[in-house]
């Protein structure tokens, strides 16, 4: 088997199953840019501690913070990277990291645990990143019945899977899953040890390219609700430091606005981060869409739009639910908190439909 190893950097949104115990954590310092920043002026600047698991979706944050746009602000912003979303919630939840950034199936199970977190940002949206490859062999989702299926179980893949099967009309029960980290569930299929496997970009380019015995038969760009990642913060901390949210989340803004205007430095400066090149990261994005000003305001702060947020995290809440991942559905009435995207200064920003 032609195992393709994942690096560390790729390691995306995985496991629900998370509130057991403290798990280990490692700063990563992320560098700025050297005329922003000094030993001496660090100690004056505001701290933020946000926990992370890396994916392409950061690339904002990550041009923010090279390029000095948070200490412009006076904030020093903490990057806690975690392997899983499983080992980033229980510090989160006990206060140690102030944000997280969730899948919003993730949110919705966080919220059903009882953790009091507000979603203060919407940081990327998949049209296409996610994706199920088959076979040529087999014509349709509905074909899939009684096959083996490689996935990560209680990851987002897994749940981005059963929402395609009950499209179909097919459930979990109607499959053998197979439980594999995404890296390993596509290099299975890309090897020939299973015909369908559930994963995301890159790892699904990589094996789609390979098997030619096969194709992306299902993505995430004909359910684009489905798969959002979200920036959250707990909601005690949003009460005590609502300048900081706000300063925090203009920057990730801007440093999307940098990306727009300024594409080719901005992929530089957050390539590093995922160990790519940057024309290889330009590629990848191009399977997430990144919500601007107005996008976000639509997302947040307006329930009669098509693109409300609320919309698709409660029929995801009812689908955990039916699908017994969560034992009652919470209430998410007062989990967005669009104050943010409101209050900001549209005029130092870069509003790009």
């Amino acid at each position: 088997m032609n195992t393709f190893l994942p690096h560390p950097s790729w390691t995306r949104r995985q496991a629900l199953g998370f509130i057991v115990g403290m798990s280990g954590s490692f700063v990563l310092k992320g560098c700025t840019n050297p005329n922003n920043s000094s030993p001496s002026t660090a100690s004056n600047l505001t701290s933020i501690r946000l926990g992370i698991t890396p994916w392409i979706g950061l690339t904002p944050l990550y041009i923010a913070k090279e390029s000095g746009l948070f200490q412009e602000v006076e904030l020093d912003l903490q990057i806690r990277s975690f392997s899983s979303v499983q080992e980033s919630i229980p510090s989160f939840v006990v206060g140690q990291n102030q944000g997280i950034v969730p899948v919003i199936s993730e949110a919705v199970a966080l919220a059903a645990q009882g953790a009091d977190y507000r979603i203060v940002l919407v940081q990327d949206t998949s049209v296409g990143a996610d994706a199920v490859l088959a076979r040529n062999s087999i014509a349709s989702i509905k074909d899939f019945k009684g096959k083996k299926i490689a996935v990560q179980k209680g990851a987002v893949s897994h749940f981005f899977l059963l929402q395609v099967l009950a499209e179909a009309g097919l459930s979990e029960k109607d499959v053998i899953l197979i439980d594999a980290e995404p890296a390993i569930a596509a290099a299975a299929y890309e090897a020939g040890s299973v015909e369908i496997t559930c994963s995301y970009s890159p790892y699904v380019n990589q094996a789609n390219a390979n098997q030619k015995d096969g194709r992306i038969i299902y993505d995430s760009s004909k359910m684009p609700s489905a798969i959002a990642d979200v920036y959250a913060f707990r909601t005690e901390f949003i009460e005590s430091s609502q300048q900081t949210v706000k300063a925090f989340v203009s920057c990730i803004l801007k440093g999307l606005d940098f990306l727009n205007t300024n594409p080719n430095d901005g992929l530089v400066l957050a390539a590093k981060h995922f160990d790519l090149e940057p024309e290889v990261l330009k590629t990848q994005l191009r399977g997430i869409q990144l919500p601007n000003v107005k996008t976000n305001r639509e997302m947040l702060a307006n329930p009669q739009s098509d693109l409300y947020l609320l919309k698709p995290m409660q029929a995801i809440a009812e689908f955990l639910k039916s699908q017994n991942q969560i034992e009652t559905i919470p209430d998410l009435s007062n989990l967005i908190d669009p104050q943010f995207v409101i209050a900001l200064d549209v005029a130092s920003i870069v509003d790009r439909a």
